[in-house]
């Protein structure tokens, strides 16, 4: 059942695979999975796990307040109240518990719990981020960005600092972090403004990885790359022509670039 691939849609989803979701004893596999959990129900059952009843109801009833309830929003809303009730209660051994979890899910509401921890300083909150921004889940890496976004916002010149660092890791995931945390745009988070104005402040970044050995890196710089284009095409243009004029024979940067620029004429 671990190694299966995966169904299209949700009514595809085996009910068997679906209760194992909610139950939150095991990962999601593809998006349609991961959009099907209902975190309702996967909270609720894994704090019963957990012997963490009574935070159940105020769980729940936050969740209920949100206006818009979506995947990311409830997501978000369970790290938070989690947090929030394990700083409360002194709980210091929840974090643990959810950071090294079975499913998914899970893991991503620990995620929260460094992005909202405002007594962490910038370099402490990424040093802290980084397990979930190396996890082989897709939704974990995205919630790991995610979370600590408006931080590095916040304080992005010493964040560009730090991540230039993560740019020589050997897990692909945390290289490719540096670029999918400053992306000016980004999906599904608030722009950077700074960025978008002036992008020329994170090129350290864009050189390090233009032609990383990961595809999943170079996408991420191309993406980058498309963000800044739309405020500032001529310095994605001169950006790639230079990298081009230097090492015109590189298929990797060439794909880099070449997805870089598919949106200006």
């Amino acid at each position: 059942m671990k190694n299966r691939k995966g169904a299209r849609t949700k009514k595809d989803i085996p009910i068997e695979v679906l209760a194992l979701l909610n139950k939150g004893e095991l990962s999601s596999v593809n998006l349609t999975e991961w959009l099907a959990i209902d975190q309702k129900l996967l909270v609720s059952n894994v704090l019963l796990a957990l012997d963490r009843k009574d935070y159940i109801s105020i769980v729940l009833g936050n969740i209920d307040k949100l206006k818009k309830p979506t995947v990311n929003s409830v997501n978000q809303c369970i790290g938070y109240t989690l947090f929030d009730i394990s700083k409360e209660r002194g709980d210091i051994e929840l974090f643990g518990l959810l950071k090294t979890h079975t499913s998914d899910l899970v893991r991503c509401w620990a995620a929260y719990f460094v992005g909202f921890n405002d007594s962490l300083r910038i370099d402490e909150k990424l040093e802290a981020i980084k397990y979930f921004a190396g996890d082989d889940h897709f939704g974990v890496r995205e919630i790991a960005w995610m979370s600590v976004r408006e931080s590095i916002t916040n304080h992005l010149e010493e964040s560009i600092k730090l991540l230039l660092e993560w740019t020589h890791s050997e897990n692909a995931n945390i290289r490719r972090f540096a670029t999918e945390s400053t992306r000016p745009r980004g999906v599904w988070c608030k722009h950077i403004e700074v960025l978008k104005e002036q992008p020329e402040l994170a090129v350290c970044l864009l050189e390090e990885l233009k032609d990383d050995s990961s595809k999943y890196v170079r996408d991420s710089v191309s993406n980058w790359l498309n963000d800044a284009a739309k405020t500032k095409p001529t310095f994605v243009i001169d950006l790639c022509n230079l990298w081009l004029c230097n090492d015109p024979l590189n298929k990797n940067l060439m794909g880099t670039i070449k997805k870089a620029k598919r949106n200006l004429q």
